[in-house]
């Protein structure tokens, strides 16, 4: 495929009623020289602490798997035959489904007793075509194991579950069998044809609270959806620091102007020297957080903060990150909804040094600008999936 486009994943969860884990388990890793996106879910069989063992055995399992390029009748197989198998139900201890995606080529999904994974195009469900997976594995039902190809487009959305979706509001009135494929595939694309700019994390997110809502709000099982969603990049830059020379001020301020996305500032030195090159003022707003330095605005940026101690707070927030987190309007967390809400992250990162940051006064969880930079971009790449671009100037 030669149109660009991004690979952004979602996933949502909540765990079984009265549970402190959850049965469930999502993995997801971008293959940068491969261009891959592998996505795995896994549920495992009750709930609870063996559920997630189960779970995260299988996840990873699968996940290293595809990762070699195995064929997937023999991920399949080796999983089967790893796991034990429920003398009662006679089958595996955990369900499964793998997409893997090649940016540019086509898709692979591989599922095995995981509610069906569905793909969305142009405001309908597209027919994948399943087929049955042979192994030489355990005696397993056929049409439990499925694998499917297609070739993806730009606004495809692929969709996985874990049964605590379909089957919510088991026992109910109103979904005595449960919710089921039906009244899921029609909720999904009445919630896409409402909104159908909804992030994957949102869309995974409305998912698994309506089947939440199925349960009355006390959840018979794990329930666990995951989203994938092939959209236009969206484009962000965040500069901090000052170049290391002077003489190259007009040419960063020429950069940052012209950059077709959002623009964060991150830095009193950095947002002075921008607003001395483009005429324009810097004005501090009135609100003000205990602990964190105030921001700033100023014509043709969308974010005006202080420097480091900003940006280490970023850091650390990241790195404990979970989707429950519940943003606010501190300088950190208006730094992270535009940093997650973005795909392609240019970081300009001016190398002038600043004496202020030698002070010994500073407290020890302080990081120099550079130091902060590498931690961001580590877990901008990593856990969050987002494609980094640094210039050092």
């Amino acid at each position: 495929m030669s149109e660009q486009y991004y690979i952004e994943v979602g996933v949502n969860q909540r765990n079984h009623d009265k549970e402190r884990i959850c049965g469930d388990m999502f993995l997801s890793e971008k293959l940068k020289g491969e261009q891959r996106v592998i996505s795995v879910l896994t549920d495992g069989m009750g709930h609870g602490v063996k559920a997630n063992v189960l779970a995260t055995l299988t996840a990873k399992m699968a996940m290293n798997f595809t990762k070699d390029k195995k064929e997937f009748n023999r991920i399949a197989e080796v999983i089967l035959c790893t796991l034990p198998v429920c003398s009662e139900r006679k089958m595996s201890y955990a369900t499964f489904s793998i997409v893997d995606i090649q940016i540019g080529g086509n898709t692979r999904i591989l599922e095995y007793g995981n509610p069906q994974t569905i793909v969305v195009r142009d405001g309908k469900i597209l027919d994948l075509n399943w087929k049955n997976v042979v192994t030489n594995g355990q005696n397993i039902r056929r049409d439990e194991l499925a694998m499917c190809e297609f070739t993806q487009q730009k606004d495809d959305r692929i969709l996985m579950f874990s049964d605590g979706v379909t089957q919510s509001g088991l026992g109910t009135p109103k979904y005595p069998t449960g919710f089921g494929h039906e009244n899921l595939n029609k909720f999904i694309l009445d919630l896409l044809h409402n909104d159908s700019k909804i992030s994957a994390q949102n869309l995974a997110k409305k998912i698994v609270n309506f089947s939440h809502l199925n349960d009355n709000y006390k959840a018979g099982d794990d329930i666990s959806c995951a989203c994938i969603y092939l959209r236009t990049p969206r484009k962000i830059m965040l500069f901090t620091g000052p170049p290391i020379e002077r003489k190259q001020d007009s040419h960063v301020a020429e950069l940052v102007k012209k950059f077709d996305g959002k623009k964060i500032v991150s830095g009193a030195t950095t947002a002075d020297l921008l607003s001395r090159e483009w005429l324009e003022p810097v004005i501090d707003e009135p609100t003000h957080f205990p602990g964190f330095p105030p921001t700033s605005r100023m014509d043709g940026v969308d974010l005006v903060t202080e420097g480091v101690i900003t940006l280490n707070a970023v850091a650390e927030i990241l790195d404990r990150y979970k989707p429950t987190y519940v943003m606010t309007q501190t300088p950190p967390d208006r730094i992270i909804k535009m940093l997650l809400e973005s795909d392609e992250i240019t970081i300009l990162v001016g190398t002038r040094l600043n004496r202020s940051h030698l002070d010994p006064t500073l407290p020890t969880q302080f990081e120099l600008r550079r130091t902060v930079v590498k931690r961001l971009i580590g877990l901008l790449e990593t856990k969050f999936l987002k494609d980094v671009k640094v210039i050092y100037i």
